[in-house]
């Protein structure tokens, strides 16, 4: 089988990550990235196409007649249309579950930012604050402990629940929304007004829904305590990112951090570039070496098992 590699950028830079499991499956040819236009040409005669952002709608896969397998180098897939697929013969497998531990460790070094404020220390001891302390220690900046304190988890699949199981070893109390009945040992399940009145920090774990877009609105975000913290690692679309700016600069929360936005690559006049104590992260909370050595090492499991007649994380 012939294979296109569409994005090999968006898994590795720098050779940290390998190909050489997909190019055992075949006949294959990398590209760095593959601009949209250039996609069918990309794919050529291959039958199989691994890819990350590329979007694959029924136009483009209509003229790819030789492509049977999309592979993507992710969980999330809405940029194919899998039903235009399965009715053009094409399997379309994904990546689940990969970034699990990854995902929820990016959470918590954004809640110790704000809580242990180790960047602000680090920063004023470079500039001289201790070397012309009186004292031998100083305050300048206030830190908290996580006990006690109270996390909104919204959404709770595998990345949220794995967060709360960390939030529980720190001994905070833990508030969760899910759509679905869940039962998780000390967390409550609330509805979604309590999260945003009640949490100390709201980390959001849940997919891009007609329902959730624009979940962090003014609205909800009155609802909130003054101290209160949001953290976004799920979708950019479910921020509502002006009103979130827009609190920020009010004073009506306390901080923000965001892994995703409303637009990838960032455009300048996004509303949060310059909004106060908004941490933001280019989309890399999935990303350590060995998150993303597993992510290539599922995707080629894929490509094999659906060479071997026995597609597995098919989601069409």
């Amino acid at each position: 089988m012939k294979i296109a590699v569409l994005e090999e950028q968006t898994v590795t830079s720098g050779g940290e990550v390998s190909f050489d499991e997909i190019r055992s499956l075949g006949e294959t040819v990398c590209y760095p990235l593959t601009p949209q236009d250039k996609v069918v040409q990309n794919v050529g005669d291959c039958g199989a196409a691994i890819i990350n952002k590329t979007v694959f709608t029924r136009e483009v896969m209509e003229q790819c007649p030789t492509l049977k397998y999309i592979g993507l180098c992710a969980t999330g897939y809405n940029n194919v249309d899998v039903k235009a697929a399965a009715e053009l013969g094409i399997t379309v497998c994904n990546c689940p579950a990969y970034s699990t531990d990854a995902v929820a460790q990016q959470v918590f070094s954004y809640i110790l930012h704000f809580m242990n404020r180790v960047s602000e220390y680090d920063t004023d001891v470079h500039n001289g604050g201790w070397i012309n302390s009186p004292t031998f220690s100083y305050f300048t900046f206030p830190t908290y402990e996580l006990k006690g304190m109270t996390l909104g988890i919204i959404g709770f699949g595998s990345i949220g629940s794995r967060v709360a199981e960390i939030a529980r070893v720190f001994g905070m109390d833990i508030l969760a929304y899910s759509k679905t009945p869940k039962n998780a040992e000390g967390v409550e399940f609330v509805p979604l007004e309590d999260i945003f009145r009640r949490s100390d920090i709201i980390t959001l774990h849940c997919p891009l829904t007609a329902d959730t877009e624009g979940l962090i609105n003014i609205d909800n975000l009155k609802l909130c305590k003054p101290s209160a913290i949001v953290i976004n690692t799920s979708r950019g679309p479910v921020v509502n990112e002006k009103d979130l700016a827009y609190a920020l600069r009010n004073n009506i929360i306390a901080g923000a951090a965001v892994d995703v936005i409303s637009s990838e690559p960032m455009k300048k006049d996004n509303p949060l570039i310059n909004a106060p104590n908004c941490v933001i992260t280019p989309h890399v909370a999935w990303a350590p070496v060995q998150t993303r050595q597993r992510l290539m090492k599922i995707a080629a499991d894929n490509l094999r098992a659906f060479i071997n007649g026995t597609p597995q994380n098919k989601v069409n």
